[in-house]
C-alpha cells in the first residue's frame, strides 16, 4: 500500500505556515522586515568594509568628473562642480543600491540562509524588503560622504536647507525603487559574477545617459532622445532646481512617478521569481 507522508517529515523547502491570527494583522509584514533589516544591519557593523562603496564612490566620480572635464565644459572646475553635483548625487545612489542589494540577496540564497527563512511562520516577501531596507544606510553614507567632498570642493547650495534635503530624500527615493530591478536579478540569476555584469550594463544607459555631464542641447539628436525620456534624467534635474535653482515641481514630479512605477512593477516581480526559485 502506498504509505502517505506526514506533515512533520516534510522538508523545509515544502512546508507551509498557517500564520497565527496575530501574525496575519497588516502590521506583520512590517514587523518582520524591520527585524530582517536589522539582521542586515548586524551584518554590517560586524564588517564594515561592505560599506566601502558607499565611501569611495562618491569621491571617486566627483572628482574625476570635475577636474576632467570642469574646464572644457564650464570654463572652470568650480563652476562645472556647481553643474554636475546634482547628477552625482543621483548616480551615486542608484549605484550604491543597484550593484549591493541584488548581489547581497544572491549570496545569501546561495548560503541557503534564505531557505532557513522559509521554516519561519513570516510573509514570504519579508526577507527581500529587510535585505532591501537594510541596505538603507550605504545610501545615507554615500549621500554625506558626496556632500562632504563637494563642500570641501567648493560645492554651495544656491537654494536652502530644506530644498538641499529634500533632494537628498528625492535621490534616495530613486534609488531606492531602482535597487528592486536589481532584487529581481539577484533572485534570478544563480551566479554572483553574472549578477553583477548584469546589473552594471542595466545601469550603464540609465545613469550616464543624461543630461549630468553636459546639457541636453549638446548631444547627438539620437541621444537627446534617450535622455529626455530617461527617468534618471528627471531625478537630476530635480535635484538640480533644489540645489542650484532651476524647475522644480514637474522634474520632481515625474521622478516621484517613475519611482513609484519600478516599485510596483520589480518589487512583486521580485517576490514571485523568489517564490517560483524556492
Amino acid at each position: 500500500m502506498p504509505t502517505t507522508q506526514s506533515p512533520a517529515q516534510d522538508s523545509p523547502r515544502e512546508q507551509t505556515w498557517d500564520l497565527p491570527e496575530q501574525e496575519q494583522r497588516p502590521y506583520a509584514l512590517l514587523r518582520h522586515s524591520l527585524l530582517l533589516a536589522q539582521r542586515s544591519l548586524t551584518k554590517t557593523r560586524r564588517n564594515p568594509g561592505v560599506l566601502s562603496d558607499a565611501l569611495f564612490l562618491p569621491v571617486i566620480f566627483l572628482v574625476l568628473f570635475v577636474y576632467l572635464f570642469g574646464g572644457e565644459v564650464s570654463g572652470s572646475s568650480r563652476a562645472y562642480l556647481q553643474y554636475i553635483f546634482p547628477g552625482i548625487l543621483v548616480m551615486t545612489t542608484i549605484l550604491v543600491g543597484m550593484l549591493a542589494t541584488g548581489l547581497n540577496i544572491n549570496i545569501d540564497i546561495k548560503k541557503g540562509v534564505f531557505d532557513r527563512f522559509r521554516s519561519l511562520p513570516i510573509n514570504r516577501s519579508a526577507p527581500l524588503i529587510g535585505s532591501v531596507l537594510g541596505d538603507l544606510p550605504r545610501y545615507v553614507l554615500a549621500i554625506v560622504t558626496l556632500f562632504g567632498i563637494g563642500y570641501a570642493l567648493g560645492f554651495r547650495v544656491q537654494t536652502d536647507p530644506a530644498s538641499a534635503l529634500a533632494a537628498a530624500a528625492l535621490a534616495l527615493t530613486m534609488g531606492f525603487c531602482m535597487s528592486w530591478m536589481n532584487v529581481v536579478i539577484g533572485v534570478l540569476i544563480k551566479e554572483e559574477a553574472i549578477v553583477q555584469t548584469v546589473a552594471f550594463l542595466g545601469i550603464f544607459p540609465l545613469a550616464f545617459g543624461t543630461n549630468m555631464v553636459v546639457p541636453t542641447s549638446s548631444l547627438p539628436g539620437w541621444l537627446q532622445a534617450w535622455v529626455k525620456v530617461n527617468p534618471v534624467t528627471h531625478a537630476v534635474e530635480g535635484c538640480r532646481g533644489l540645489l542650484v535653482g532651476g524647475p522644480v515641481t514637474a522634474p520632481v514630479t515625474a521622478t516621484l512617478l517613475w519611482s513609484a512605477g519600478f516599485l510596483l512593477v520589480f518589487g512583486p516581480l521580485a517576490v514571485y521569481v523568489y517564490r517560483r526559485r524556492n
